[in-house]
């Protein structure tokens, strides 16, 4: 079947084109609110788990207080009153049974909760990402984020699951004892505070300026780490098969020691402080101090023995909380952060999407005094003016940072131009819906991302409905149908399970998805970079018999590619030094003439022709 008949089978099998739904006017700014606007509709649920927990904590006083009730009955002279102490047990045993039933609801509650709030977080997520500029992608590690899904989503849970029922405790367990102690004796009350007093007098040390930096820069190495072995794994057959093994592990390594030196950087800053407030709470000091003002009020006649007994049982109990109230304000701080990461997401401008989508006649491509730059006041783009016609092959050429890979990004629109405009059909692109763009529009390029199914499902992924034969033409045609016949499976392999491709099989599936969809425009940036110079031939024929009434654009990574070309684009520092045919460009012994031949191996004969001009290769 030819390319025409591939293109009949997409319109025969894909349903009608219908423009996709365009968000409602507010989707942006709800997708982008702050983090109490996505935790407003759970705030009934976050008041129950701080309710639940305030009576399990009150509850949990029980226990110590019939201990130290029990102890003064049978410490204090006269016979022992037996249903005063039965009272007593009774209570301290209802006490502990409702603090367990309690905080096990405020906990049952709370990671109900947890699930509910990250789920909202990873679907704001998903929508957001789904309305961001594709080109967005390309400029965000994918470690980032994997991070920011995964382990920042994630973060949220001690913060909701774990810190309210923390800092209830750590709040209202003090309060009560404090109260039930002054009624004691304020004067040991005031002893017994020391400790307390003491660990948090250090607290503001753990948070200065240098803390909090050292803090950002452990959060950044973590996600250097993250990013490295992420970009590691998923490119392991690409970095294996062109020996890149060694860099890549030194990357890795890399990151691994820059952020042994941050965290050691990090545990020098804060050990002192937290080795001070771990003594200032501990048992030991705690007992101490009381024992010391104790013994003196007891010396000088100024308090009972027996009295003594609450603050060696609740004294305890004042220093606990405030350690875990620490860890919660931790937990806080690294859910603080990693709300904020996702906050900066979902605040990312969304692509504009036309209300009122205009349908596209015929795809002759026009830029029109385009300017692009990815940040304000560097333009990587500039004025750039140029005609694709319908049935041509367009090859844009240039030195490394000319803005080759960002022109040809312009026209599937992962970015819109800060100037000018891009129109295919006569539509600026602006005011096409989504789903006829992508239509229109089919690209191959050279980062290529297979989803993790069959090799059949990958290539038909534009056409979900094209029957096995389509499938195997296109791939006959990409130069792949014999290496898909050698995995386990076949078409049915699953990439990633079943099929480990290099980085050139990976492309021609790629290309092979873009044949299938027969798309009227087609993009290739430097799609076969990873080929060698027989699958390059085969795919240059391939293109060949693509051209009919199609628009090509591809950046050349081989000069034959450019010879094929029907005219040549050559860019320097962004703008278009010169465009011609390929002999006529040559003639005129120009840029593109000293470009052409500082890319042609050494030795080769000049007169050796293609297509009426000297043969190179790859440029190196």
């Amino acid at each position: 079947m030819t390319t025409t008949g591939l293109a009949k089978a997409r319109e025969q099998s894909a349903p009608p084109p219908t423009p996709l739904p365009t968000p409602p006017p507010d989707a942006d700014s709800a997708a982008g609110q702050n983090t109490a606007g996505l935790l407003r509709p759970y705030a009934g649920s976050f008041a129950a788990v701080v309710i639940l927990q305030v009576i399990g904590a009150v509850a949990g006083l029980a226990p110590l207080l019939a201990v130290v009730e029990l102890g003064r009955a049978l410490l204090s002279p006269g016979p022992v009153d037996h249903g005063h102490i039965r009272t007593v047990v009774i209570a301290g045993a209802a006490g502990l049974f409702v603090r367990l039933l309690f905080t096990a609801a405020s906990s049952g509650v709370g990671h109900v909760l947890d699930g509910q709030v990250q789920l909202s977080f990873r679907r704001a997520l998903a929508a957001r990402l789904g309305r961001v500029p594709i080109g967005w992608f390309s400029r965000r590690r994918t470690g980032e984020l994997a991070k920011l899904v995964g382990e920042d989503v994630s973060a949220v849970h001690p913060f909701i699951a774990h810190t309210p029922g923390e800092l209830v405790s750590a709040f209202v367990v003090p309060l009560v004892s404090l109260i039930y102690l002054f009624t004691v004796d304020w004067r040991l009350t005031l002893v017994t505070l020391i400790p307390v007093v003491l660990a948090v007098a250090l607290v503001p040390l753990m948070m200065t300026p240098a803390r909090q930096r050292e803090q950002t820069e452990f959060d950044g190495a973590m996600g250097r780490i993250s990013s490295s072995v992420v970009e590691f794994v998923q490119g392991i057959s690409v970095v294996k098969a062109f020996g890149g093994a060694g860099r890549a592990h030194r990357e890795f390594l890399t990151a691994a020691d820059e952020f042994v030196d941050i965290f050691s950087r990090w545990v020098r800053g804060i050990s002192k402080t937290a080795a001070g407030m771990q003594l200032a709470l501990s048992p030991p000091f705690v007992l101490l101090v009381e024992l010391i003002g104790g013994a003196a009020l007891i010396t000088n006649g100024g308090m009972a023995p027996a009295d003594l007994l609450p603050f060696l049982l609740l004294g305890l109990g004042l220093t606990a909380p405030v350690a875990a109230l620490g860890h919660g304000f931790d937990d806080m701080q690294a859910a603080g952060r990693a709300v904020g990461r996702i906050r900066d997401v979902l605040q990312v401008p969304s692509l504009p999407e036309s209300a009122h989508p205009v349908a596209p006649q015929g795809h002759r491509v026009e830029l029109r005094d385009v300017r692009f730059g990815y940040e304000a006041g560097h333009e990587v783009l500039r004025g750039i003016d140029l005609v694709l016609e319908p049935g041509t092959v367009t090859a844009v050429v240039g030195p490394s940072g000319s803005g080759k890979s960002t022109l040809v990004q312009l026209l599937p629109r992962f970015f819109d131009p800060t100037h000018g405009s891009v129109v295919l059909g006569g539509v600026d692109l602006r005011e096409l819906g989504s789903g006829e763009l992508y239509r229109m529009v089919s690209f191959v390029f050279q980062d290529v991302r297979l989803l993790r199914a069959s090799v059949a499902e990958n290539i038909a992924l534009a056409v979900p409905q094209a029957d096995h034969g389509d499938v195997v033409r296109a791939a006959r045609m990409a130069n792949i149908h014999d290496r898909i016949l050698e995995l386990p499976c076949g078409y049915e392999s699953v990439i990633g399970e079943d099929a480990g491709l290099s980085g050139g099989e990976a492309q021609r599936i790629s290309l092979a998805r873009a044949l299938l969809a027969a798309a009227p425009v087609l993009v290739l940036d430097e799609a076969t970079s990873f080929a060698d110079p027989q699958t390059e031939q085969a795919v240059r024929r391939a293109l060949a018999t693509l051209e009919g009434d199609r628009t090509i654009l591809v950046i050349a990574h081989r000069l034959e590619t450019v010879a094929d070309a029907d005219t040549v684009v050559m860019l320097e520092n962004g703008s278009i030094a010169e465009r011609g045919r390929p002999a006529e460009l040559l003639a005129q012994n120009g840029k593109f003439a000293a470009f052409w031949q500082s890319h042609r191996p050494a030795g080769a004969d000049v007169t050796e022709t293609h297509g009426g001009l000297p043969q190179g290769d790859e440029p190196r």
